[in-house]
């Protein structure tokens, strides 16, 4: 065991147990089902359970309040500070957990990012194999030697902690001090704290050298053409990044410098349930082949079959996987810097176009909105549609305030003359429950013809409300798609949730004060 590790604490004495560095995936996965912590399916995915933790624990997040972050964090962001000395008290009984007699360790030495300039090492020590087959997954294979300014994730997910004793929420935490660069989870089996942990200190880190990261996925086309597509749950960003024809650079977490856009992750985190060959086969065949591993499925074990449809343990069930399990891979992960930049919104009150370009004080605008809505039912007490807001697209993963990416965005839009969309794949011809969701195949039709270049941008209409412009003629798309107000039986109707739904843009963003302010050239004309 190199000198680190002993420097941290962790005994190397203890007769009872092993500790394993770098393990194969194959023997990860051989000690999991050794140890009792999961189960494989007939073609070798290994089945986990993540107990009452189905997804991630937003309410106990924090940062570790110190001259260095006190000025730089947003710590409205539902984050929670911890002080120095709490952080340290649990490290210590963190590590302590981690020597008991008998307790195998496992521990993986990786990267996140795919440019050797932006990369961050990743250590993650774990008692569980799964965790550590899931960090091998998530994160890249390590780039370099270890430096100082790497960081380390203590794992401990079934370790009980008072939360009296370190002045938390609860006896789950994930904290992270970055005077130390170490991050410590406990009390959550939900291996996506792992990966959203690095995330978090990506975008952190990056916007200090200059590197905008961004909760988003993206491809190439066949002539080296990049898109980006910025989206919350529900709006289509996997989707629509891994169209027909094009190659996957990533699904979910990139960084765009002058070099291009680089993918943060070595693999993925894909939803489960309602998975199937017939609608997304790429996943499915990843999802079901040996390494693979699959959390919150219900497994028949007498069979070996998974029931994707089948949601009693948690409708948020997960398989991660390497990127090499997909076909239509950008295999470098890299792509030059984006022509195109898509920012989807899945408009439930159906009065946005599914398809508007952005000036760039409209796209900083609307990146720091990050609207999209709740959808009746999809929460106790959500009755009918509500407008939602995510800050850049991800707000619970951005430690600065969104000023600071949004700023450094128009630097790019500048610097490049990106393009920058609006879509809208929500409703249209009235709102949820009246009016109908675009159909995938015309917002397909829509970004291709986009990405070909085959757009008229100059025969456009500006939107009297919103102040956006309008494409009036997209292949085969119809006038009356493209116009949402032509599409509704009443005019005045549409108006009036128009105007609403406006109004809510300006509520939201008087909250970010001066950023709003001086960019008010972007927001929408109504509701000021």
């Amino acid at each position: 065991m190199t000198n680190f590790y002993a420097d941290l604490g962790l005994k190397t004495d203890n007769t009872n147990r092993e500790i394993f560095i770098n393990s194969p995936r194959n023997f990860l996965i051989e000690q999991a089902v050794r140890k009792g912590h999961g189960s494989l399916t007939e073609d070798g995915s290994l089945v986990v359970l993540t107990g009452k933790h189905t997804g991630r624990s937003a309410g106990d997040k924090y940062v570790v309040k110190s001259p260095s972050t006190e000025k730089t964090i947003w710590w409205e962001n539902s984050l929670n500070e911890m002080t120095y000395e709490n952080f340290e008290k649990l490290k210590a009984k963190v590590v302590n957990y981690l020597n008991q007699d008998g307790k195998d360790l496992f521990i993986t030495e990786r990267s996140v990012g795919a440019v050797a300039e932006h990369n961050i090492g990743v250590r993650t020590i774990t008692d569980h194999p799964s965790h550590a087959l899931f960090s091998k997954h998530l994160f890249r294979p390590k780039m370099r030697d270890f430096k100082s300014s790497d960081f380390t994730i203590l794992h401990a997910p079934e370790l009980e902690i008072d939360p009296a004793e370190f002045k938390t929420k609860t006896g789950t935490v994930i904290a992270t001090c970055f005077d130390t660069n170490t991050t410590i989870i406990v009390g959550t089996l939900y291996a996506g704290e792992i990966k959203k942990s690095m995330f978090c200190i990506m975008n952190y880190v990056l916007p200090e050298k200059d590197v905008l990261p961004m909760h988003a996925g993206a491809c190439r086309m066949e002539n080296e053409d990049v898109s980006i597509f910025f989206g919350l749950s529900g709006t289509g960003k996997t989707t629509l990044s891994t169209d027909e024809g094009t190659y996957l650079i990533g699904d979910d977490e990139h960084g765009l410098s002058d070099e291009g856009v680089f993918n943060f992750e070595g693999g993925c985190y894909a939803k489960t349930y309602k998975l199937s060959k017939e609608t997304e086969p790429g996943i499915f065949d990843a999802s079901n082949r040996f390494g693979a591993l699959l959390e919150n499925v219900v497994l028949d074990k007498k069979t070996g079959k998974v029931d994707f449809f089948d949601k009693s343990i948690a409708e948020n069930g997960r398989s991660s996987y390497p990127l090499r399990f997909i076909e239509g891979l950008e295999k470098t992960s890299k792509g030059k810097v984006p022509n195109n930049i898509f920012f989807l919104t899945a408009d439930a009150f159906g009065v946005l176009p599914p398809i508007a370009k952005l000036t760039k004080e409209q796209a900083m605008f609307y990146f720091v909105l990050g609207y999209t809505s709740k959808l009746a039912g999809t929460e106790i007490g959500v009755k009918e549609p509500q407008a939602t807001f995510s800050p850049c697209f991800g707000a619970p993963f951005m430690l600065r305030h969104p000023s600071e990416y949004a700023k450094l965005l128009g630097v790019y839009l500048d610097r490049y003359d990106i393009d920058v969309w609006l879509v809208n794949t929500g409703w249209t011809g009235g709102a949820y429950g009246v009016g109908q969701r675009f159909p995938l195949h015309v917002t397909r039709e829509i970004i291709r013809t986009i990405q070909a270049n085959k757009l008229n941008k100059e025969l456009v209409e500006t939107d009297p409300i919103f102040g956006l412009r309008i494409p009036q003629e997209v292949g085969t798309v119809s006038h009356t798609l493209l116009n949402p107000q032509k599409s509704w039986d009443k005019e005045a109707d549409y108006q009036q949730k128009a105007m609403e739904l406006a109004t809510s843009f300006h509520k939201q963003m008087k909250s970010f004060g001066d950023f709003y302010s001086e960019n008010i050239g972007g927001a929408p004309t109504y509701g000021a």
